[in-house]
């Protein structure tokens, strides 16, 4: 590296180094030993009907790739197949299928609320959410961590100087690092006495809750004021990402977003494979029995080991605190077969790394028994 390209580099050698410094440099490592850490839940992933499926759509003629936005030549079939069917199977007016996660958050955010709205985002909602408030017309506010009062409370504040405009609640509904549930029906009280929009982000639950697996706003999907987001790359073991709501804004989104507008549409191959997923929801309702059996196993075991179950549901957070000591542990854990990350401010609030334990199909009680042993061996080990 000659000095000149060396003088351009060095912002980012010494972001870089500092990141090291404080524990917190990351690096891309292959998947190993038993899985701990993925999100595909009910091991859809890898599950024979998933592959047909797509093999089969292959053998009939479905397109790789979509070849343009949905609203050019890349609205096909499978995405319109795929709306129509994900609608009714969780109860909403209408869908739109974006190709992530993230994707489909930063979308809403920076399309819906309009200027002079106002966002109230739980403090832990996930970056994407963050990200497109930010990017957004609204003005917004953090609240506390599943507490309707403050929520209620960042509201009232805001009408008192002045605020006019239209009021959007965002939260998620299963917390993806500290796997507790949102406490959903008081927000959608809130929404309704404050003739205010309820953004969820169902990452987490679409798949593992309600019945069925149509996730923890079942009850509530066909609301006027309500939007939610099913991904569809973690329980359903594919890619991309449902909006539901009703027709207004599913239209204002195709004629107004431009994430949807200028962006190539989702493979229809992901489209196939999504709504094979639907369909195993819905007729192999043993997996989402086998792994609500799993967790509660787990959180038994948890409290036999003496400690007490830091959640309820499959994300089962490990909160070491230290960031070089968390990543100490989860190499250790890595090094006996068991595939556990550890997770480090950003991503987490400072003070609070942590290994995040998923609870998948992908794993039988032995493995969790044999984890779970492992873990309490490493901790003692380390902490000499």
């Amino acid at each position: 590296m000659n000095s000149t390209h060396a003088a351009k580099m060095t912002n980012y050698v010494t972001a870089l180094h500092a990141l090291k410094e404080d524990g917190r440099l990351r690096c891309l490592k292959p998947r190993a030993g038993v899985d701990f850490s993925s999100n595909d839940y009910l091991a859809l992933a890898s599950a024979p009907r998933m592959k047909m499926a797509v093999v089969s759509a292959l053998e009939a003629g479905t397109p790789v790739g979509a070849g343009g936005s949905r609203l050019l030549r890349g609205n096909c079939e499978e995405h319109e197949s795929l709306e129509a069917k994900a609608a009714q199977f969780f109860g909403a007016e209408t869908a739109l299928f974006f190709s992530g996660g993230y994707f489909a958050n930063f979308a809403v955010l920076t399309t819906l609320p309009q200027r002079g709205d106002f966002l109230v985002l739980d403090s832990l909602v996930h970056a994407s959410i963050h990200e497109g408030a930010r990017a957004g017309r609204a003005e917004f506010r953090i609240s506390a961590h599943n507490d309707p009062q403050s929520v209620e409370d960042t509201i009232r504040d805001w009408r008192a100087k002045g605020g006019t405009g239209r009021v959007w609640i965002v939260a998620e509904s299963l917390y993806s690092m500290d796997g507790d549930f949102a406490p959903l029906k008081h927000l959608v009280a809130l929404a309704d006495r404050y003739d205010a929009f309820l953004i969820v982000d169902e990452a987490h639950a679409t798949g593992v809750y309600g019945e069925q697996g149509r996730g923890l706003t079942a009850p509530y999907e066909g609301r006027e004021n309500l939007v939610v987001v099913h991904t569809c790359g973690k329980a359903l073991g594919a890619a991309g990402a449902l909006v539901t709501g009703t027709r207004v804004l599913r239209d204002f989104l195709v004629n107004r977003c431009r994430p949807f507008i200028f962006a190539t549409a989702p493979p229809p191959l992901t489209a196939v494979a999504v709504r094979e997923a639907l369909s195993i929801l819905r007729e192999e309702p043993e997996r989402q029995q086998r792994l609500a059996k799993l967790v509660a196993f787990t959180h038994r075991e948890i409290v036999v080991r003496g400690r007490s179950s830091p959640s309820n549901s499959q994300v089962v957070p490990y909160v070491v605190g230290d960031n070089s000591r968390a990543m100490r542990l989860a190499s250790a854990m890595q090094a006996r077969g068991f595939d556990i990350r550890g997770i480090r401010p950003p991503t987490v609030p400072a003070g609070t790394a942590r290994l995040r334990i998923s609870l998948t199909l992908n794993v039988r009680e032995d493995d969790v028994s044999d984890m779970l042993d492992a873990l309490v061996e490493e901790t003692w080990s380390d902490s000499r």
